[in-house]
């Protein structure tokens, strides 16, 4: 390349050098730095062939860029080396400082390796520094942290001479640079990369908050996001159309409010519980005009970043005709269709929640029931009798070890075990029913009790056959409205079947229940126009009283025996008004 002895051959090499290094700098993608490191190579370090071995993810090498032979470029740019072959290569021959040269007489083991390889012909050397054409020159490229990033392999140096200490120098420094260049353009191709994949990512994410937009803004049921945590948990923060227009109410005042807020006092229970992600509730949201509406809510949790706030995303659904359809298909199975009023089943219902399988207990003295007591202590089945506590009928047994009753009776301390009541009750001795009593006798006590009023129409049949069923609904409706309004609010009217009526009347004692009897069998003789023609029917009333311990069925019974019992007791004549 040049000789000790020439200094302005040096300075020419290293105005060369700096030119080509320079020129390293301004290549624009990792590719063309490549191929500058090359070409700097062939033209303007002296060798006519050069190519880049660069390291790829797994560890193999590739030729990466190729300069001085289009054939040879053609045949093995892109060929791979393994890591295993380049190892063994440079830890062979000679090192000389960064680099490694390995002469034809040791080269020739490496002719069958798998590392891409391009010789050309010639001679054998005739003086001892000249080049062989089987020579191998490599400048490994290493990172700043030290780890392999390629090999500059050369050959054919142009005069035909082994590199001096002043061409190594070169092609080292010039290495250490290829190097650095090849780094800052790796660099700026996995920034490019990543701008290029932010900017997607940042358009896919526009793309999803407008898709979001349109979805959340032009749903045609109602959206909201609200607040999760913190003082504001549950205040709206956004709704759509559809939800404004369900409520009557203009988004800017619908911020103000929670859904706890709008929802129907009834159902706040129902939407605290279901205040979480996935919660789902039927539940009634109040409207501008005072009304209420049925909806479906159905919550999502949506986080705004990875660590940011949470928001509560509810989608609300008009279920309004819904509910009605239900409602009117659960009032035709627990209601007349004729009268309106609560059938059979619905009655029996009724009836059996107010009644348990657990026979209410003689109220007794101190005495009596410490004889119970004593009695049931030597008979070992562990069971005392109930003490009752006056007309509401509370348990009266006292706890195990308990020296006294409960709700003001007197209680007394039985022997065995009490947690499981009578046979057939799963309640303990401290449940919360309360027991439903029966005076002891028609004569009125005091006792106040469940009355029920057995109504059987009388001469009804006759206006049936007469004037046809026409006239016997019609009939059937006025008798049912009569009855209706005759009685206080929260009692039932209900029609059992037929011309039979059923009344339940709480809180009565025998006189009043006779009394109301009266009231309602006098608001029944009155007669009842039907298609211009007036009709009578009369109404024989029997008086049972419901107690703990009796079923639906029992109770009914007990009531129309008392009705025929009192039906018989009058002539036909007073049966029937007219």
């Amino acid at each position: 390349m040049e000789t000790e002895s020439e200094p302005y051959v040096r300075l020419a090499t290293l105005r060369q050098l700096h030119q080509v290094v320079a020129e390293l700098n301004t290549a624009r993608s990792l590719a063309d730095t490549l191929q500058t490191v090359v070409d700097g190579i062939v033209r303007g370090l002296g060798y006519e062939l050069a190519c880049v071995n660069l390291v790829r993810p797994d560890g193999d090498l590739v030729v990466a860029a190729f300069a001085g032979d289009p054939a040879a470029e053609a045949l093995i740019t892109g060929r791979v080396g393994s890591r295993a072959a380049w190892e063994r290569r440079l830890t062979m021959g000679e090192g000389w400082d960064g680099l490694r040269f390995i002469p034809h007489t040791e080269g020739w083991v490496l002719l069958e390796d798998d590392v891409p390889q391009w010789h050309t012909e010639g001679p054998d050397p005739r003086f001892q520094d000249e080049w062989h054409p089987e020579d191998r020159l490599y400048a490994p490229m290493y990172a700043t942290g030290g780890e392999l990033l390629g090999v500059i392999s050369v050959d054919r140096p142009r005069n035909g001479r082994r590199p001096g200490a002043w061409g190594r120098e070169a092609l080292q420094m010039y290495a250490f640079q290829a190097a650095i260049a090849i780094s800052n353009a790796r660099l700026r191709a996995n920034m490019q990369r990543a701008l290029v994949r932010l900017e997607r990512e940042q358009q896919a994410l526009r793309a999803s908050e407008e898709s979001f937009r349109q979805a959340f803004e032009y749903a045609p049921s109602g959206m909201a996001i609200a607040e999760m945590g913190g003082d504001q948990h549950g205040r709206l923060l956004r709704t759509n159309d559809a939800l404004c227009r369900l409520l009557g109410r203009p988004a800017s005042v619908l911020r103000r409010y929670s859904f706890s807020d709008l929802v129907h006092p009834e159902d706040i229970g129902t939407l605290l519980r279901t205040s979480a992600e996935g919660g789902r509730a039927e539940l009634r949201l109040g409207r501008r005009d005072g009304t209420y509406v049925w909806v479906s809510l159905r919550n999502s949790v949506v986080a705004d970043a990875a660590d940011g706030p949470r928001f509560l995303l509810t989608h609300v659904e008009d279920i309004e005709e819904r509910k009605r359809h239900e409602l009117q298909l659960a009032h035709r199975a627990s209601h007349d269709s004729l009268t309106g009023l609560p059938n059979s089943a619905e009655l029996r219902a009724r009836l059996g929640a107010r009644l348990c399988r657990r026979p209410q207990s003689v109220r007794a003295g101190a005495v009596e029931a410490l004889d119970a007591a004593f009695e049931g202590r030597a008979e070992g089945t562990g069971a005392g009798a109930g003490v009752g506590t006056g007309e509401h009928g509370y348990d009266g047994f006292a706890a195990p070890g308990a020296a006294g009753g409960s709700g003001g009776g007197e209680g007394f301390e039985f022997p065995g075990d009490f947690s499981g009541g009578f046979p057939g009750q799963p309640e303990g001795p401290y449940d919360h029913h309360v027991h439903t009593v029966a005076p002891a006798s028609d004569i009125d006590d005091g006792t106040k009790g469940l009355a029920v009023l057995f109504c059987d129409l009388d001469g009804f049949k006759s206006i049936n056959d007469r004037f046809g069923h026409h006239t016997g609904d019609a009939v059937l409706i006025e008798v049912a409205r009569r009855l209706t309004t005759g009685v206080r609010d929260g009692d039932t009217v209900a029609r059992l079947g037929g011309d039979e009526f059923v009344v339940l009347a709480d809180g009565l004692g025998a006189a009043d229940a006779a009394d109301l009897a009266v009231r309602l069998r006098n608001a029944i003789i009155p007669p009842i126009r039907v298609d211009g023609r007036a009709v009578r029917v009369g109404a024989s009333f029997g008086i049972g009283w419901a107690s703990c311990g009796m079923s639906a069925d029992e109770v009914l019974r007990s009531a129309d025996q008392r009705m025929y019992i009192e039906k018989r007791s009058r002539s036909k004549a007073h049966r029937r008004a007219g």
